[in-house]
């Protein structure tokens, strides 16, 4: 991996800090960091409930309403077809289960990556017709879904597009389209499962409202919000967005209760104690499990899990997705590991876009594989999946270059394809990829050429190691939840002596002593960063998180380490 560039943020004055009355100046200085540098919008950042918004709001969220009521008057048999990732089986869950709250005749529909791809497909929604169904609501697919949308028309349903992905050239022509991108310069960054508790929360609204057989609905489905912080942190929503801190924190909260017997299982096959998951946990524990199954099974079993209505139907769900999760992980160090020795006989560092493909790679991990070599490389990354005559590929990218713009600009090159500025996915016909890695390749070239691609490292303060106290733990969990967009805070420290170090995990980590006078060494770990050991110097800048570590019921401090470089020399 390239060396990172650390980035140190100005700091503020002392006194500006003060003005952040009540806050322990590092935590403003980070607030700052994060784009809050007024104190009334960072005191409502760190303790704000509830943020007004009316579900209403939302461009062609009453137009689905009635049309969603209309078929709760006559019981029409409603389809929620949703996608086969963590955000879509979230989202097709929480919409599923809060019609069936309000007597809907529903069925979920989630196609299988393999078979159908990616978003509406044709045949599935002409099968849809057949069955009787006449209302489908699509969750996290459906906006570039223009033909798809046709042809369900002609079959005849009613389609309520509810999507958050880039809106294409065209908006399909359905029934309502629901997606927060059509509302003007600064809209919500909810993620798929974020709209579709929007549309549940109106429906709800309404329905209590107006009620239905003298019964009155409750005035939202806040029994689900649990899903809604699986879906937002796994899709990597924006965290600091308070319309997605405030669903997070709150389902965070149901979380830990693990009242749902789908998320304790899964809760158990991880590993983690209820009461102690956070969003890390989403991100490193629970989204993979669920995000397991529709790449290399099918998503329905991850629906099932999440639906189930008692602990032993769900510990079956969580064992079979914990198996996957593990052949997932088996899959995905050997495609990129196949990618990667590719890589070594090629100039690698003059390659503006990193483009590699292979018949043997399964279309449930590419997406995987490509986020690895981009943080490996720090290049924009396309991994195909080669089919008989087409194929399909998953895209990450760096924040320099825009891989969903560099897409619409090879559409006509492209069956289909979406997502966003640094994840995006596509299906080619085969005879069309040698001209396709070209036009990327120049797209790639033209935007980056002359700029320094390296990692950065964005560092909140640099701190001495008198200023490191179980207090200022505490302090920055008022930051929580943490993700993207409202990272864990990174401090850094010149200059400090390593007093003992060694490797953990055959090497693989690194486990050092740091000296402070007249103070006990504070512990240092840092995962990954084993190959130090052997050409560590004795003394070293480093740039950490600070965390309390439990073991064996003893709290202690200890710095996770992000990075670390030699000490300059005075």
């Amino acid at each position: 991996m390239p060396a990172k560039r650390w980035l140190l943020a100005p700091p503020a004055s002392p006194d500006y800090l003060r003005q952040f009355r009540g806050l322990h100046p590092i935590l403003a200085q980070v607030l700052i960091n994060r784009g809050l540098d007024d104190p009334q919008a960072a005191a409502r950042f760190l303790y704000a409930k509830e943020d007004g918004f009316n579900p209403f709001q939302l461009k062609g969220v009453s137009k689905a309403v009635g049309r969603i009521r209309q078929a709760l008057k006559k019981n029409e048999p409603i389809a929620v077809y949703g996608d086969f990732d963590a955000d879509g089986v979230t989202s097709t869950a929480l919409l599923v289960m809060a019609l069936r709250m309000l007597k809907a005749d529903v069925h979920p529909y989630i196609p299988k990556r393999l078979d159908e791809g990616y978003g509406l497909n044709t045949p599935a929604l002409i099968e849809l017709a057949r069955r009787g169904i006449r209302l489908v609501i699509t969750v996290d697919c459906g906006i570039r879904s223009v033909q798809e949308v046709e042809d369900g028309k002609a079959a005849g349903l009613d389609i309520i597009v509810t999507d958050h992905h880039s809106l294409g050239p065209e908006i399909p022509d359905a029934y309502a389209v629901i997606n927060p991108k059509q509302d003007g310069e600064d809209p919500l960054m909810w993620a798929g499962v974020g709209v579709a508790y929007c549309l549940a929360s109106a429906l709800f609204k309404a329905e209590h409202m107006n009620g239905r057989n003298g019964r009155s609905a409750p005035q939202r489905p806040d029994a689900l919000i649990d899903l809604v912080a699986i879906g937002t942190v796994a899709d990597l929503m924006p965290l600091n967005r308070l319309e997605n801190r405030l669903l997070v924190r709150r389902g965070l909260e149901l979380l830990n209760r693990a009242n749902r017997p789908g998320v304790r299982a899964l809760l158990d096959v991880a590993g983690v104690q209820p009461g102690s998951v956070t969003a890390q946990t989403i991100g490193f524990a629970i989204g993979p499990r669920i995000n397991a199954a529709g790449r290399l099974d099918d998503a329905m079993l991850a629906y099932h899990l999440l639906t189930a209505p008692d602990i032993d139907q769900a510990a079956g769900w969580a064992a079979k997705l914990q198996q996957l999760n593990t052949q997932r992980q088996d899959k995905t160090r050997a495609a990129q590991e196949a990618i990667r020795q590719r890589l070594d006989e090629q100039r690698v560092g003059e390659m503006p876009l990193i483009f590699a493909g292979d018949r043997s790679f399964e279309p449930g991990i590419v997406g995987l594989v490509a986020g690895r070599l981009t943080e490996e490389y720090f290049r924009p990354a396309v991994v195909l999946e080669e089919g008989d005559g087409e194929s399909r590929a998953s895209c990450r990218s760096i924040p320099q270059f825009d891989i969903t713009r560099a897409l619409d600009q090879c559409a006509d090159l492209l069956v289909r394809h979406g997502g966003h500025a640094l994840a995006a996915g596509f299906t080619v016909m085969n005879e069309n990829i040698p001209v396709l890695r070209d036009r990327l390749m120049q797209l790639a070239y033209d935007s980056l050429n002359g700029q320094d691609l390296a990692p950065t490292l964005d560092i909140d303060a640099e701190l001495d190691l008198h200023q490191l106290h179980e207090s200022l733990v505490k302090e920055m969990e008022l930051l929580e939840p943490c993700g993207h967009g409202n990272p864990m805070p990174v401090f850094m420290i010149r200059n400090v002596h390593v007093a003992e170090s060694r490797t953990l995990k055959d090497g693989r980590h690194l486990k050092l002593k740091i000296s402070r006078a007249s103070l006990p060494p504070l512990d240092a770990i840092g995962f990954g960063l084993g190959d130090w050991a052997e050409r560590l110097p004795e003394r070293i800048d480093i740039a950490f998180r600070l965390e309390l570590n439990e073991w064996q019921g003893r709290t202690s401090l200890q710095a996770n380490l992000q990075d670390i470089r030699a000490a300059e020399r005075d």
